[in-house]
């Protein structure tokens, strides 16, 4: 399916660094690489914007060697329009919801401290969900969903099916006590339905224009349903 006419906005974080610490973080690389080309490789019209726009940080240890990433990853370095985009990101509070046909949020740890705290976010992604906009997000990606609302002021995610990094995992990457909260507790406080595969396997999960996923390996699946909710809308 060649998706001629989609346009869709990828926002990451812009947090380098571990709260206030000195350790190095950023995006999650493969979980921009990935639907990005899933994307491309479509004829989807992609933007990357950022917290603060402009130059997008990289958590080191998603970038390896040439030759031993991903094959998005792989790609991506080599694609100079692509590293353009990261190198100057556009600023999500000069954007308008109503210009995409999605908002795809990929993961990394810098997300779990500038998304939740961010209110231009909070303000676009309600915005793009009350206009019937498809909301997509992988890993601790969903942590930008946290304080979205629907039109009567819910949280959007309160009994609907999510998943996102789960407790075992962030116990798994030795994380648990620096991140400034669990994703998967967050999920389930705001009244989410939390569900999760064991850990690092794929699951991605779909309520109607909510699509989310467990982990860095579940970044394609979820490019994947973002674009059948696309399709879905438009045979409407």
């Amino acid at each position: 399916m060649a998706a001629t006419g989609i346009k869709i906005l990828m926002i990451v974080t812009s947090q380098a660094t571990m709260g206030t610490s000195t350790h190095p973080t950023g995006i999650w690389l493969e979980e921009l690489t990935t639907p990005y080309y899933a994307f491309k490789d479509q004829n989807v019209e992609v933007d990357i914007a950022s917290i603060q726009g402009g130059q997008i940080p990289v958590d080191p240890n998603s970038e390896q060697a040439e030759g031993k990433n991903p094959v998005s990853v792989e790609r991506f370095l080599k694609d100079p329009t692509a590293i353009a985009k990261v190198k100057s990101s556009l600023k999500i509070d000069q954007l308008s919801a109503q210009s995409y046909d999605a908002i795809f949020l990929p993961g990394g740890h810098g997300t779990m401290w500038d998304l939740p705290t961010s209110q231009p976010l909070a303000k676009l992604l309600s915005s793009a969900w009350q206009q019937g906009k498809v909301l997509a997000a992988v890993c601790h990606g969903p942590v930008g969903l946290i304080n979205v609302k629907d039109s009567s002021g819910q949280a959007v995610v309160k009994g609907r099916h999510v998943s996102a990094f789960s407790n075992t995992e962030e116990v798994a990457a030795g994380l648990d006590k620096t991140v400034p909260f669990l994703l998967e507790d967050r999920l389930r406080e705001l009244g989410a339905i939390y569900e999760k595969a064991p850990d690092f396997q794929i699951h991605a999960v779909r309520d109607g224009n909510l699509i989310t996923g467990q982990n860095p390996q579940s970044s394609e699946k979820v490019a994947a349903l973002t674009l059948q909710a696309i399709a879905d809308q438009a045979a409407h």
